[in-house]
């Protein structure tokens, strides 16, 4: 995108919006989505009545909807460049808050530094469906991040406000099961991320059988839209493959089961990334599930390892460190080793695992406990993770202290046989897979 263009386009309309506004957001049927959409914002941004601003972030967000492309890039420049704070009242603040230091000051401080465009998008939250039409806006943003850095300030300021309108507190759980209206159990088949659900006799035999279940997380703002679901199945011992699960031969009855395995987990809006409820989710359905079937022992995943393919390929192509994988890594053994190398001792730039999967249960407090071999033979398990899977292990009096352990130095607690293994790796390894 010619970023000159963006900018002379978008000085012509706030040349044409300028002065136009009035209190409920006039509409210029001869002007574009864009250039109403701007008008209708400039509108918002002055104090009105609460009927008034209703309407106005209404008409604005309809607005949006209309906007190709190139007017939603557009949108979010002039978001990121006209809508961020003012140098002015920040130096006043500072100056004032280094003169006394006293709570008045530093609160000025605060005010002063916050984008207008926080204002804004709180203000757009107002009317009816708001919140999640703003939602699928920083979803919009999301995909044009990459080739426009510059637009970052714009999305921390999305993902400063969603922590706090989907904290925990304003989170719903709620059982799916088959019975649930149809909308919600479509949106279960259109969101699936790990398993996928091929219609609805396979979404049936996730959802109908007694040693079944799913929960979900819903906010009140975005009604019957799912934000995260997990898929857990009751079973006798720790499972190993997930092809047995998904087919789901024999039901096992509920007074035998001893274990429960989440084995999918999909996060629903691509416009709250980075947005934390997976943690929350899989807590709280283990009390759930404890208090329901108290003879349950484990809690587990059945999950994959979707960095572990693209890792291996860069170490039989570029050997660093002297750990030189064999090319015929087909045999259980190897591949066992090779995973327990790529879980435990491969790092992120940041400290953490490399393995995504690994970072979101461990840091919720889960151990590695397991890697099933020929444990996902579907074309995406192989392609993803050679086949493998990992159990990693919720134990509830633990779950705390795996936690902290996790958090002081992002120390990988697992078994000592997957210990073991990783040791017979002859030094840490430090790649990323290439994008």
């Amino acid at each position: 995108m010619n970023m000159s263009f963006l900018q002379d386009l978008l000085s012509n309309i706030s040349m044409r919006t300028r002065g136009r506004s009035s209190l409920f957001g006039t509409l210029d049927k001869g002007a574009s989505s864009l250039q109403n959409l701007i008008s209708a914002c400039d509108t918002l941004m002055h104090r009105g009545g609460e009927a008034s601003q209703i309407l106005t972030a209404q008409r604005a967000l309809e607005h949006y909807r209309r906007l190709n492309d190139e007017e939603k890039l557009a949108f979010f420049t002039l978001l990121a460049d006209d809508y961020s704070a003012d140098p002015a009242p920040i130096h006043a603040a500072y100056q004032l808050y280094c003169e006394h230091q006293d709570n008045a000051a530093l609160e000025r401080l605060f005010n002063a530094c916050e984008p207008r465009r926080q204002d804004l998008l709180r203000r757009l939250n107002l009317c009816p469906g708001g919140t999640f039409e703003l939602v699928h806006m920083r979803a919009d943003l999301l995909k044009r991040l990459k080739q426009n850095p510059e637009l970052s300030a714009l999305d921390a300021d999305f993902a400063h406000l969603f922590a706090s309108w989907f904290n925990r507190g304003f989170l719903v759980l709620e059982s799916i099961d088959w019975n649930t209206p149809a909308a919600v159990l479509e949106k279960l088949i259109r969101y699936e991320a790990v398993h996928e659900i091929g219609d609805w006799h396979d979404l049936r035999r996730r959802l109908d059988p007694e040693d079944r279940h799913c929960y979900a997380f819903f906010h009140p703002a975005t009604g019957d839209e799912p934000l995260i679901f997990v898929e857990v199945a009751l079973c006798r011992g720790i499972p190993g493959n997930v092809q047995k699960i998904l087919e789901h031969g024999e039901e096992v009855p509920l007074d035998e089961v001893d274990t429960a395995v989440f084995y999918s987990i999909s996060n629903c809006q691509a416009g709250l990334k980075g947005v934390s409820f997976g943690n929350f989710l899989i807590k709280q359905v283990v009390q759930e599930l404890s208090r329901q079937l108290p003879q349950l022992k484990n809690f587990v995943t059945l999950s994959p390892i979707p960095g572990f393919s693209a890792w291996l390929d860069q170490q039989l192509e570029s050997p660093q460190s002297g750990e030189e994988p064999t090319p015929d890594s087909g045999t259980q053994k190897e591949l066992s080793r090779l995973a327990a190398t790529y879980l435990v001792n491969a790092k992120h730039r940041s400290g953490q695992p490399l393995d995504p999967v690994a970072r979101f249960h461990l840091g919720n407090g889960a151990s590695l406990h397991r890697i099933n071999f020929q444990a996902d033979m579907s074309a995406k398990g192989l392609q993803q993770s050679k086949g493998l899977m990992v159990n990693y292990l919720y134990q509830l009096d633990r779950i705390e202290h795996n936690h902290e352990t996790f958090s002081r130095d992002y120390s990988v607690v697992c078994t000592s046989d997957i210990r073991r293994l990783a040791s017979q790796a002859k030094q840490p390894l430090s790649l990323e897979p290439s994008a």
